[in-house]
């Protein structure tokens, strides 16, 4: 195992865009400042897509102009073209992220592009991006497979990969979108972006956990050699143009499993769970996270405090 893993938090984003219950600006807000000071270091904020596609992020310049940064923090945003590039920018975003799948399909359904045009359009931003001296993540979806054309071929995950890399993005962030990978399928996955000279401080991973295989699927990757690893407070998330998919591998699952096998984090798991646990006050609904389950249990059985 690494000395050392680094987690890139998603929930403030990707796990709240999905929520039946829509937080205030001010929930956001603590919910970020309170991951950053319990250890986090890098953290997707927000999103400066159209409203109407993603109510729930409606409040993203607000929200992304209010938090209290901290030094040594990366702050990031998704965008999906120059208008919300510009947003991005005039909230004072020092690095944002573009999104696109492996399969057609998806991404027709997703950001109403084919695969060609949406490569075009990101060249476009990643470019004016990188002008502005801000740095680009990259996200490819349905790695391990598309609710729509099921198996995606690897070929069509290196083609979008390595286009993405080309154009300028720093990191490629690999996402299992619906949950279907498997150990021996991230293996596969990943020796093959090694072996077509992608390099491995290139690759983080993304896992959502509908078949509980997320923390299988991470063990795997760690032990090839990948150091970053998105998750999400509470076990947030879900796509909406994926039918079934459940939530992303939950950062406390993460972190204490990482701190178990001797892997730092810089991260404290209490005060993690204690932002889990309010969380799934605010949004009314219990969280998939099974440390919080347990942490909940603990608590009430020697009669400690939730949070």
């Amino acid at each position: 195992m690494p000395a050392e893993v680094s987690i890139y938090e998603v929930g403030p984003r990707d796990g709240l865009q999905n929520e039946a219950t829509i937080l205030s600006a001010d929930r956001k807000i603590e919910m970020i400042e309170g991951l950053v000071d319990a250890g986090i270091k890098r953290i997707e904020v927000t999103s400066f897509v159209n409203p109407r596609w993603i109510p729930a992020l409606a409040d993203h310049m607000e929200v992304a102009t209010r938090i209290r940064r901290k030094p040594g923090v990366t702050y990031s945003a998704l965008v999906p073209n120059l208008r919300g590039l510009d947003a991005a920018s005039r909230a004072g975003m020092q690095e944002i992220a573009v999104f696109m799948a492996a399969s057609q399909t998806h991404n027709r359904k997703n950001i109403n592009k084919t695969t060609e045009e949406a490569l075009a359009t990101y060249r476009e931003v990643v470019t004016e991006a990188r002008a502005r001296g801000m740095t680009v993540r990259g996200y490819v979806s349905t790695v391990y497979g598309c609710p729509y054309e099921g198996e995606v071929p690897f070929e069509q995950v290196l083609r979008v990969g390595k286009s993405l890399l080309d154009m300028g993005c720093y990191e490629l962030s690999l996402g299992d979108t619906i949950g279907v990978g498997t150990p021996r399928q991230v293996e596969y996955i990943l020796d093959g972006l090694l072996h077509a000279g992608i390099r491995l401080d290139q690759l983080a991973v993304h896992f959502h956990d509908t078949r509980g295989t997320a923390l299988a699927n991470i063990t795997v990757a760690l032990q090839l050699g990948i150091r970053t690893v998105d998750s999400a407070i509470g076990g947030l998330g879900g796509c909406p143009y994926a039918p079934g998919a459940s939530g992303n591998v939950s950062t406390e699952d993460v972190v204490y499993m990482l701190h178990g096998m001797g892997c730092r984090t810089g991260i404290d798991l209490d005060r993690l769970v204690a932002i889990s646990a309010r969380l799934g006050g605010h949004l009314a609904r219990e969280l998939p996270s099974k440390y919080l389950k347990a942490h909940l249990g603990h608590c009430a059985r020697v009669g400690k405090p939730l949070v």
